[in-house]
C-alpha cells in the first residue's frame, strides 16, 4: 500500500502553517506523515524536508499546497522535482495547481505539459522572492531617507563624557581609560567621540 505524505513550509517561526495543514488533512494525509519546516525556501537544506526524504519510498504520494512551499529557488525546485519523480519514483500533487499531478498523464504529452507548468511556476516563485528582497531594500532606503532610524535607539551620553573626551583629546588618558571611565566598550566610545566632533 502506497504511503501518503505532506510537506509544509513557512518562511519563519512567526508565520502560520495552519492553511497548509488544513489542505493536507482534507486529502487524508496521516498526521505522522506531515513534515513542517519553518525556514526560507532559498535551498533544500531543511531538517524536516531531509527527514521526509529518508522516509518516503518509491510509489509513495507527496502532497504540497503550492509550488512555492516546496521552494523558492528555480533551479533547485526543478532538480528536486526530477529527483523525487524520476529517480525516486514518487508521485507529487501540487494542490493549488491541478496540472502538477504526476499521477495523471504519465504519457509523453502529460509529462511535457507538467514539465512546462513546473518550469513556469518555479520561475515565478523565484522571481517573487527576488522582488520581495528588492522591495524590502527599497523600503529600508526610503525610510532611511525620511530619517527613520533602524536598530536599538542610542543610549544617552554619560554625564562625564565631555570631560573625559577632553582629557583623552589632550592625551591625559588613553582611549582604553577614557572608554572605561564612561563605562563603554572602546569602539563605542571612539564612535561617540567621532560623532561628537562631527568627523565623518
Amino acid at each position: 500500500m502506497r504511503g501518503v505524505y505532506g510537506y509544509v513550509r513557512v518562511s519563519s517561526k512567526e508565520q502560520n502553517e495552519e492553511r497548509q495543514l488544513i489542505a493536507l488533512q482534507e486529502m487524508s494525509v496521516p498526521e505522522k506523515n506531515i513534515f513542517v519546516d519553518k525556514q526560507s525556501g532559498k535551498d533544500f537544506k531543511r531538517p524536516m524536508y531531509r527527514r521526509m526524504l529518508r522516509k518516503i519510498k518509491r510509489d509513495d504520494l507527496l502532497y504540497v499546497k503550492s509550488i512555492d512551499r516546496l521552494g523558492r529557488n528555480y533551479a533547485e525546485i526543478l532538480e528536486q522535482w526530477r529527483i523525487l519523480t524520476k529517480e525516486r519514483g514518487i508521485d507529487i500533487v501540487v494542490l493549488d495547481m491541478p496540472l502538477l499531478d504526476t499521477r495523471r498523464g504519465k504519457d509523453l504529452m502529460g509529462t511535457f505539459l507538467s514539465d512546462i507548468v513546473l518550469q513556469v511556476l518555479s520561475f515565478v516563485s523565484e522571481n517573487e522572492r527576488t522582488n520581495i528582497r528588492q522591495r524590502q531594500a527599497e523600503g529600508i532606503a526610503a525610510a532611511k531617507a525620511r530619517g527613520i532610524k533602524f536598530g536599538r535607539p542610542s543610549l544617552p551620553l554619560p554625564d562625564n563624557f565631555y570631560e573625559i573626551h577632553r582629557e583623552w583629546r589632550m592625551k591625559k588618558i588613553s582611549l582604553k581609560e577614557a572608554a572605561k571611565a564612561c563605562d563603554m566598550p572602546v569602539g563605542t566610545f571612539y564612535g561617540k567621540a567621532r560623532k561628537f566632533e562631527n568627523i565623518d
